[in-house]
């Protein structure tokens, strides 16, 4: 999963957006040609600089997008998280699009442009529709919530290089009870509307918000993870000799202050807030059409966003229950390949507790986990220019989670580099649990988290040349989920991947695990499963800990329609390629068709088709 996930719990994520037909002009002379192919260059360039200008407009809304981008504007603010903030931004978008509609003339654009004018389009429409539920959300969850993304955000993409720096991310600090309080408002808003997340998800917060107050200078022990970070930051200006040691703890102690002062509150009311209404929220609760006032429309609203068609919870439902039996079919003829002797459900269980699949649990056991996961991604490395014309500039790492923040079981995450390639992308490894880890899946993870996966798509979008910001930074989560489902597929074409059998299975597993997805977020959302009926499901049809699949329902549960998101946009960019394949025969190439998927940033389902097709006419030509 993106960090798309956690960015977008805060409604921090940059809305962009979709939908005309392509259009197609008359034959015409050659001297006409080439001066209409002019005055569409001309207008794709001015249209181009208007994207610019508005992204920049749109960016200010964000002081941690633009950290995130590597960039220091508004360095000591965190955002507006206010209903009427939110209200501005759709009001943003949707007035830019009526400017653009009133400035530029679709029909005389270029193919790449009229693709950047419907995505923009498409995303203020998605950005509406998701506006009408915003009572719906959770701000304070498991597992992306506000409680674990602010300080998550404050240790690892605020970085300190100066001493303005340094205060700038005290002020940062300073602002946690603004922000905190904003989403509260909301919180206790929806709360009057019986709308609120169930009582593990309660759970969860508290426990996550009291280990970032846990420790010193909020209570005796060894130092917080805020606390720890504060002063690494001071340290390494002093190393670097940006400032001398007396600069240094003064500084400290600013931070030291806000911590106490302003941080600690913050966090407490949240922890207070949630303790309090513990009583109301459910245990084995169902999913939000049944728990939700409005529950099914809010749903429907989701699905479409996750899944960028317009297929219905029913048509999922069944996507899901079909790819189940098709990927049983593999698993019973590898179990029959390695000879063990027994049914399916014995051998899930043979996998999921044989200690030859575990890692020890141990600081070694985790180590060991990192060093592996970092070595298959070596391995891809090596293949990638087989494979692909584009490459990302920015390198890869793989950390562990960090401890504030783990979870036993829950789901590995990316978080993405910067545009310049100054900051590395990185792979994030649950490693609390090493029993919810197992050696068979982390060949699979890496090549979703990783390479080909999440840092190849997210690093090479940002890293576009020539094509407007927005749509480099652009994210759905039907794209960027499905291309990490196809690379765990395309993996196995590379030298090297998946040579022991029970990788093979690992990642079988991987695909079966999104399929159950599409049948588990259904039946929550749309059929009125309890989380207990999820779980049951799910343990039937895979060798997924048990710990694991409580996490993983767990998050369907509380962000409804995502987990659909993966197997619908893996199954079209598997369409795609096979019919680019069956139209070009002995043409085909693969460099060329992932450039094509890959080249124009991330895009709804939709406008992939579109833009795909244009590849495949384009090579038709010559």
């Amino acid at each position: 999963m993106r960090r798309t996930l956690v960015v977008s719990a805060l409604s921090l994520a940059l809305l962009t957006a979709c939908s005309a037909p392509a259009q197609t002009g008359a034959n015409a002379s050659a001297p006409e040609a080439t001066s209409a192919q002019a005055n569409a260059a001309a207008e794709d360039a001015r249209l181009n600089d208007w994207f610019e200008r508005k992204y920049e407009e749109q960016l200010q809304f964000s002081p941690i997008q633009m950290a995130f981008l590597g960039r220091k504007d508004r360095y000591s603010e965190l955002d507006d998280m206010s209903r009427e903030a939110a209200d501005a931004q759709l009001a943003w978008q949707v007035a830019a699009v009526e400017e653009m509609k009133s400035s530029f003339d679709y029909d005389a654009l270029g193919a790449d442009a009229r693709l950047s004018w419907d995505l923009f389009e498409y995303q203020m429409e998605t950005a509406r529709a998701a506006h009408r539920f915003a009572d719906h959300h959770y701000p304070f969850e498991q597992m992306g919530g506000a409680q674990s993304f602010l300080p998550t955000f404050l240790i690892n993409f605020h970085k300190v290089e100066d001493e303005s720096d340094y205060t700038a991310y005290i002020a940062r600090l300073r602002e946690v009870p603004r922000a905190f309080g904003q989403l509260m408002e909301q919180v206790e808003r929806s709360a009057e509307l019986g709308i609120r997340p169930p009582r593990f998800a309660h759970e969860g917060v508290i426990e996550q918000a009291g280990k970032v107050v846990t420790g010193a200078p909020f209570t005796g022990g060894e130092d917080s993870a805020l606390w720890a970070d504060a002063q690494a930051k001071a340290d390494a200006l002093v190393e670097a000799g940006v400032i001398d040691a007396a600069r240094a703890r003064a500084l400290k102690d600013e931070a030291r202050a806000a911590l106490v002062e302003a941080v600690q509150p913050a966090f407490d009311e949240v922890i207070a807030w949630y303790t309090a209404d513990l009583p109301n929220a459910l245990e084995n609760p169902s999913g939000v059409g049944t728990t939700h006032p409005d529950g099914a429309a809010y749903y429907a609203e989701r699905l479409r966003a996750s899944t960028t068609t317009d297929l219905t919870a029913e048509q999922v439902h069944q996507i899901g229950l079909e790819e189940v039996v098709r990927i049983r079919g593999e698993m019973e003829a590898l179990k029959e390949r390695v000879g063990f002797e027994g049914d399916l459900q014995a051998f899930f269980e043979f996998v999921r507790t044989d200690p030859q699949f575990k890692y020890p649990d141990t600081d070694a056991g985790r180590q060991a986990y990192i060093d592996d996961a970092t070595a298959a991604i070596e391995t891809i490395k090596e293949h990638l220019p087989e494979y692909f014309g584009l490459l990302p500039k920015a390198d890869l790492v793989v950390k562990r989670v960090e401890p504030f923040r783990e979870v036993d079981g829950a789901a590995q995450h990316y978080y993405p580099s910067t545009p310049d390639g100054s900051r590395p992308g990185i792979y994030y490894a649950h490693l609390s649990d090493m029993d919810a880890m197992p050696k068979t899946e982390l060949e699979v993870i890496a090549y979703h988290e990783g390479l080909p996966g999440h840092h190849m798509q997210i690093a090479i979008a940002q890293e576009l040349e020539g094509m407007p910001e927005f749509r480099k930074q652009a994210g759905f989560s039907a794209y960027a989920e499905g291309w990490g489902l196809y690379a765990e597929w395309l993996a196995r074409e590379m030298p090297g991947t998946y040579t022991d059998p029970y990788s093979e299975y690992g990642r079988l597993t991987s695909e079966m695990w999104r399929a159950i997805r599409l049948v588990v977020d259904t039946g929550l959302h749309a059929k009125g499963w309890t989380q207990q009926q999820a779980v049951d499901f799910f343990s039937e049809n895979s060798s997924v800990p048990a710990e694991a699949i409580q996490a993983e329902v767990r998050r369907y549960i509380t962000w409804p329609g995502q987990a659909t998101s993966y197997k619908i946009g893996m199954i079209r960019i598997q369409e795609l390629r096979a019919k680019a394949e069956a139209e070009l025969g002995d043409d085909f190439d693969i460099r060329g068709f992932h450039d094509a998927v890959l080249d124009g940033g991330a895009l709804p389902l939709t406008l992939l088709e579109r833009k795909v097709g244009q590849w495949i006419e384009d090579q038709k030509r010559g």
